[in-house]
Order: C-alpha cells, then structure tokens, then sequence
C-alpha cells in the first residue's frame, strides 16, 4: 500500500470526485484515477461508487478513511519534526471552548504572536467533545476545553479556573423563583457542550429532568434568549460583565461544588511537541500566573 495511493484517495473521498482532487493536488485525473484504481486492487475492495454527481465512499471506503486521514496526519507531523530546529516557526492549529476564546485568549495570543512573529497561529472553536475529537484525529495540535478529562491518550494541563452561574431574564429575582417556573426552558449550544451537560446535571440534582431545550450557535445569541426571558443557562461568570451589561441578565450564584470548573489544555501524548507548541504552552502558563 503507496502513501500516495492513500493520499489521492483522502483527497477524492473529500472532495467528492476524482477531477476536483487532480485539481487540488495539481496533477490529472487518469493520474488520480490510476492511484485509486491501484490502492483498490492492492486491498482487493471498491473504495468509490463512480458517477455523474462524483465519487462517493463505500462502506470499505468509510472504513479505510480515517486511516488514510492518520497516515496523511502523521506524515504532515513527520515533516514538521524533521523542519523543527528548536525555533518557534510554521503553523500552529489549536482550538478553544467558544467561551475560553472569548474570555481568556485574546491577551494570551496577541502576547504570543509578539513574541514569536514566525509562527502563523490558527485558532478553531467548539465545544469539549468537538475540540478532544480534532485533538485525537491529529487535526490539532492542543486544545483548550472543560476538565476534567481522563483519556489514555491525551495529556491535560490545568490553565484557567472558571466560577460558572445560572443566568435568567431579571424577572426572575431568584435561584427558587427561575426553578419553580412550570415552562422552563434550557438554552443551550449545541450537543457536546460542557456547560450544557454540567446545567443538565445541576437541575436535575434539583429533581428539575426532561426540560425543552433551546440550542443556538453562539454565545451572543443564547444570551440574547435568556434576556429575553426563553430559559435559563449556564455560562461563566465573568464573561457577564464584558458582554452583556445593562441589567439584562439576572445571574444566580452556585456552591462551590457545581460551579468551580477548570479549563485545561489537552495535546495527544505520542504526538511530537513542535517547538512553536511548546512555546505555546509556556506562554500559556505564565499568562494563568498572573
């Protein structure tokens, strides 16, 4: 099996067609065609089901991409090791909670990207479950998300201490008033959310289970929701101050116990540390000291 072979063929499974991969890798289609054709008869399996529309995946196809996506991975990590003279330099892709961007990172990159003008930093968002994903499948190189996390293969870094509260329109003047409400609502981001798995746990120790759930996109507009009085959500609690002034939100304290959480920093641990992470990560650790 050529590593070439295996990377025409990531290429034609993503790009849905065997004219626009030979396009992106700058090359034409019966050289495509020929390496699809070749990986095909090495496994003795059809990969693509070819027609008009494109190219789509069989189930051997399915089966064998997201090994071809790690090969194509580790080869990319490979050649940046080799590159690595100890300088922080090239790209570096991490990602970050949507809330830990909005409330902690901006400092923390400005002051890196100062200090190591050579590295070209690209920052992804998402939830806990979304960034740990892109961690494993080596399509980041570390991400901040919602601790703890336990996994055999990640190693984590505690960065940040958050207190998170219940926010709800001001209507609701208190913790018992927002609870005791007959149509109460959750609004939510999207599944694989921490903070919406934490809520979930801390109303139902409240015998409060089965809520309607509101999901929204982004934080602005879950916000927006609760001030509008659709439900209740739980967010940081200094992210209140920065964004949402006025006496728009009502914010109800919890006890220590539901609501310290930390943010920590996961990397995969057989994944060779580049130097510009490695800076990363001290820079990121002295920022928290402050």
């Amino acid at each position: 099996m050529d590593t070439r072979d295996l990377a025409t063929f990531a290429s034609v499974a993503r790009l849905g067609g065997m004219g626009r991969a030979a396009r992106a890798l700058n090359t034409v289609q019966s050289n495509v065609t020929q390496r699809v054709r070749r990986l095909e008869e090495s496994l003795g399996v059809t990969l693509f089901e070819r027609g008009h529309s494109g190219a789509r995946l069989t189930p051997a196809g399915a089966r064998l991409m997201p090994y071809a996506a790690r090969v194509d991975a580790l080869l990319e990590e490979a050649s940046r090791a080799a590159r690595d003279d100890g300088e922080p330099r090239g790209t570096l892709t991490v990602g970050a909670l949507e809330t830990t961007a909005a409330l902690r990172l901006s400092p923390l990159l400005a002051s890196y990207v100062k200090a190591h003008p050579q590295v070209d930093l690209v920052l992804r968002t998402g939830t806990t479950a979304e960034m740990v994903d892109r961690v494993l499948s080596r399509e980041l190189e570390g991400a901040f998300v919602c601790g703890p996390i336990v996994h055999p293969e990640l190693a984590a870094t505690a960065v940040f201490e958050e207190e998170l509260a219940l926010l709800s329109a001001p209507s609701n003047r208190s913790l018992a008033d927002l609870l005791s409400q007959p149509d109460l609502r959750m609004v939510i981001l999207r599944a694989g959310c921490s903070y919406r798995q934490r809520l979930e746990e801390i109303l139902a120790r409240r015998g409060i289970v089965g809520l309607r759930r509101l999901e929204f996109g982004t934080l602005e507009a879950i916000l927006g929701a609760v001030a509008a009085g659709l439900g209740v959500t739980l967010m940081p609690r200094t992210l209140i101050g920065p964004v949402w002034r006025g006496g728009r939100i009502a914010v109800h304290g919890l006890k220590p116990a539901e609501s310290q959480v930390q943010t920590v920093f996961v990397r995969r641990r057989d994944m060779s540390c580049s130097s510009a992470l490695a800076a990363f990560q001290k820079h990121a650790i002295k920022r928290k000291d402050r």
